[in-house]
């Protein structure tokens, strides 16, 4: 079989032949892979740059996938993330109990599109804090791809305001349509001084500067601020001053593997497949043959479009 293997984390995937895989465990499937999405945690899989990563190379990158089991039913499946074999591959193994059907009409592509980022956002505002119908959310980075669906995922569990926040002011003009209730460029962020809720994409100096003005703009420093950080693509590090963390009450977690339990993610699975295969996700994609993973991986990702491999 014919799959993207990474034999050097500062060289892109090369498009190769690899050994055809087989089950080993039971509750192993040997599946066919339809659809396999690039996202941003695939790339620093592929670069050994994510915090999970064990440094063991050869790899066949893909942390998911919408795959064909041997009965032919489709199903959204999650690999594991320290597996050598992963979804960007013709062919791959999955454990059945961390895969779910999918409707014979899903649309694969879409599907493995939307559920990885679709997660972050899903997971942290259901298995990291008890979120309250009528909060009021504010999304770092809501112009990306998985905070575009960190709106539509606050509106959905009843938040009264979403507030998105991004450098990009043409895509912070297209929110609305998703359920943002307000835009603000990063440095307007005081302006969303009364938030409960941050769902942080950015990270670096955006949440430095960010957490600072929030917080001097509270009018009421007592009320609970929740700092929810998934994602880093402004910096993997911030130089959060420690005034922040006395003078107001403000709870600063995190949202991921190792936080979340494997078990929590996989009960989240049933109810973010039937949306994402119900087309109630908006996310726009680009179909990729996989034999051009290496000129796809080199060109700069897009923030709106989502790239899905094809085998």
């Amino acid at each position: 079989m014919h799959a993207a293997v990474v034999s050097s984390f500062d060289a892109p995937p090369q498009y190769r032949e690899e050994p055809e895989p087989v089950a080993t465990a039971p509750g192993e499937l040997v599946v066919d892979v339809v659809a396999a999405a690039l996202h941003p945690r695939v790339r620093s899989q592929a670069d050994g740059s994510h915090y999970t990563s064990t440094g063991a190379l050869p790899l066949v990158p893909g942390i998911d996938a919408v795959v064909r089991d041997p009965d032919g039913r489709l199903r959204y499946a999650l690999l594991d993330h320290d597996a050598h074999l992963g979804s960007m591959a013709e062919r791959t193994v999955i454990e059945e109990d961390r895969s779910v059907p999918l409707p014979p009409d899903a649309d694969p592509i879409a599907v493995a599109a939307a559920m990885n980022p679709a997660m972050s956002s899903w997971v942290a505002l259901r298995r990291r804090i008890d979120f309250h119908p009528g909060s009021r959310v504010l999304i770092l980075g809501a112009t990306g791809n998985a905070g575009r669906l960190a709106v539509q995922i606050a509106k959905r569990f009843g938040a009264e305001e979403v507030i998105g926040a991004g450098r990009n002011t043409e895509l912070l003009d297209g929110l609305p349509a998703l359920g943002a209730d307000r835009m603000l460029t990063l440095d307007r962020l005081a302006e969303a001084s009364e938030a409960d809720v941050v769902l942080d994409y950015l990270w670096g100096d955006p949440a430095a500067r960010g957490m600072t003005d929030l917080l001097t703009g509270r009018s009421d420093r007592s009320a609970p601020l929740t700092w929810i950080q998934i994602g880093s693509v402004a910096g993997a590090t911030s130089a959060i001053p420690s005034a922040a963390l006395r003078s107001a009450r403000l709870q600063l977690l995190g949202s991921g593997i190792g936080s979340v339990a494997g078990r929590d993610f996989a009960a989240e699975l049933p109810a973010i497949a039937r949306a994402a295969s119900r087309g109630e996700f908006a996310i726009r994609t680009r179909p990729v043959p996989l034999s051009e993973v290496e000129t796809t991986w080199g060109e700069t990702p897009s923030s709106s479009e989502r790239d899905v491999f094809v085998p």
